[in-house]
């Protein structure tokens, strides 16, 4: 069985950063297509950043890009997203997905989530 655990979340003020880590179990990560998404209050899931099976190749929202990075340590099945120059409207729930889509930016394209971990961007 699939397990995927998110940690890293916090308050951090605008303009500041934070790294957040995402470990899978159950699965060889080495391979496997993964994302963040985040979800702010009263708003739907969107796509923050994807990285290929081999980390190869990464996508980002336009609201991200510049400002995150997305990694993968496929030795220790973790990724990583390395968030710089935060904004109040990047405040969420961040979740970690698996699929088997390159670089897909829908959620329906990944079957394999994480809890979330929270981040809040203060002024």
């Amino acid at each position: 069985q699939v397990q995927v655990v998110e940690s890293g979340g916090g308050v951090v003020q605008a303009g500041g950063s934070l790294r957040l880590s995402c470990i899978v179990s159950g699965r060889t990560a080495e391979t496997y297509p993964m994302a963040w998404f985040r979800q702010a209050p009263g708003k739907n899931r969107e796509f923050v950043a994807a990285i290929s099976g081999r980390g190869q190749r990464t996508a980002y929202a336009d609201s991200v890009k510049g400002r995150f990075t997305i990694s993968r340590d496929g030795a220790n099945n973790t990724q990583y997203l390395d968030m710089n120059s935060l904004k109040l409207e990047d405040t969420g729930i961040y979740y970690c997905a698996g699929g088997n889509l390159q670089l897909a930016r829908t959620v329906g394209a990944y079957y394999d989530w994480g809890q979330g971990t929270q981040v809040t961007v203060s002024s």
